[in-house]
């Protein structure tokens, strides 16, 4: 089930756009204004996987609120606005949104919209060669190499894609233990070691190749041959 961010300081609209979401299988997380909709966004950072910006809001408008989520992640962003200015929605599209939406909208044109853009977010895939690629589909919980399942323990598989969906990125061991284990998980963060350890056998050159450490830091996901 994914969980999808709606912030609009419309009250009326975000509880319909929330409501034509649940009843379409979404979980959702509320804001009314750009400050609190930033907030939620790291709170549950790596579990958010859609979010649904009202442009005029109190605080941080849309636009400054994807800028700051892009600097994070390249989840999927759709932005709603009651102006329709050609100039308004090249700002939002350089601002790092996916999709621009103008009020009024249909409810079940947002879902469609919703849909698509997640679908086409599902599957991650790195390649540092023909032969040597790796693929990730959300929505099967499936991790592929070169076309073979791989089989992965519930945390190594959150790690994977944690590191995948933001190629380059140093994630602390701190960083992945909040997103993997939990904001109250207490036990030895070196954990993180050993399943990135588990993980680079399992996965083989692929593995050694493209899970690089970051000495001093953390880990991230490195792409290219």
């Amino acid at each position: 089930m994914a969980k999808i961010l709606v912030a609009d300081d419309e009250l009326n609209i975000r509880r319909l756009v929330c409501d034509f979401l649940n009843n379409s299988g979404y979980e959702t997380l509320e804001a009314e204004d750009g400050d609190r909709a930033f907030e939620l966004f790291k709170e549950y950072e790596g579990e958010i996987e859609m979010l649904i910006l009202d442009i005029m809001m109190p605080g941080l408008n849309g636009w400054e609120v994807c800028r700051e989520v892009r600097k994070l992640s390249d989840v999927p962003v759709i932005l709603l606005t009651a102006r329709s200015e050609e100039f308004d929605e090249l700002l939002g599209y350089e601002s790092g949104a996916d999709d621009y939406i103008t009020k009024p909208f249909s409810p079940v044109l947002l879902v469609k919209h919703v849909q698509a853009l997640l679908r086409r977010m599902k599957t991650v895939t790195v390649s540092s060669a023909v032969e040597h690629t790796l693929t990730l589909d959300h929505d099967a919980h499936e991790v592929k190499l070169n076309g073979v399942e791989i089989e992965l323990t519930l945390k190594e598989y959150n790690i994977l894609k944690k590191l995948m969906e933001t190629p380059g990125r140093v994630f602390t061991r701190e960083q992945l233990l909040d997103s993997v284990w939990g904001y109250d998980y207490a036990g030895d963060v070196r954990t993180v070691d050993s399943h990135i350890a588990r993980l680079r056998t399992k996965l083989g050159s692929w593995g050694n190749h493209h899970l690089k450490t970051v000495y001093g830091i953390g880990y991230k996901l490195e792409e290219g041959e």
